[in-house]
């Protein structure tokens, strides 16, 4: 038994996994030492999601703007980066994970670029959970890629600038098939989306925890759990039963 049976869960969770720097900090270690324990929060967080059956994680783990931090900090994240898709290519089999990644993949380094893409074959016929790493991500350059290609396309004669609707504008985003997340998480407090999924998190929930993420663990995932459960998704429109206000 669990403590959440009863409770409506997400198809699609996406998290911004913030925190790893302060955690480090408030207890004397260098930043490094954060990430570090950042990563071992991924691998219990996506087992417990891939146990609940969660359709699809999808997990900020490296912005457009993360580029901007000291280079020793940058080189350290992608070798780190390198060392989870090799190290976790037998938890991701073992849990029937499908890999995906989405960001601008062509500008990391060529070693991560090969992990990723062999991480992606290897899992590709797995028919769990799909475990989504936003690389080299961020939400306005993802729709100005995406404006850009459907350009090329009008240009091309493939498709008409009338033709453009919301939901055909969205098959050029980086993967068309990605539902939109039902509950953003984002831990360590901060009340932002930091670029993260523009187009597609309009109409997520949203939980923000306190917690730094190498803190974050199984039980602080299901309170966040818990509290989308309650939540009425109107989508903006009303509940069925719901009485309209009355004119005034």
């Amino acid at each position: 038994m669990t403590k959440l049976d009863g409770v409506a869960l997400p198809r699609h969770i996406a998290m911004i996994m913030d925190g790893n720097g302060r955690w480090a900090e408030r207890k004397g270690l260098p930043r490094r030492a954060g990430h570090e324990a950042g990563a071992k929060t991924v691998r219990e967080i996506t087992r417990e999601c891939a146990r609940l059956g969660i359709g699809q994680l999808t997990l900020y783990s490296f912005s457009r703007e993360n580029w901007k931090r000291p280079p020793q900090e940058v080189r350290f994240l992608m070798a780190l980066l390198k060392r989870y898709l090799v190290r976790e290519r037998r938890e991701i089999m073992t849990n029937r994970i499908r890999f995906a990644a989405i960001g601008r993949l062509e500008e990391l380094p060529e070693d991560v670029q090969a992990e990723i893409a062999r991480l992606r074959a290897m899992s590709a016929g797995n028919g769990g959970m799909i475990l989504c790493l936003a690389l080299n991500y961020g939400g306005r350059t993802e729709i100005v890629d995406a404006a850009r290609s459907f350009a090329r396309d009008v240009a091309a004669g493939r498709t008409r600038i009338d033709d453009l609707t919301e939901e055909r504008f969205a098959r050029y985003l980086y993967d068309p098939r990605m539902p939109d997340p039902d509950l953003i998480i984002r831990t360590a407090g901060e009340m932002r989306l930091s670029n993260f999924l523009l187009w597609e998190a309009s109409y997520a929930e949203l939980f923000v925890t306190p917690v730094c993420w190498p803190d974050f663990r199984k039980e602080h995932l299901h309170e966040a759990l818990r509290a989308y459960g309650v939540r009425q998704r109107r989508f903006g429109g009303i509940l069925p039963g719901t009485a309209s206000p009355r004119p005034t």
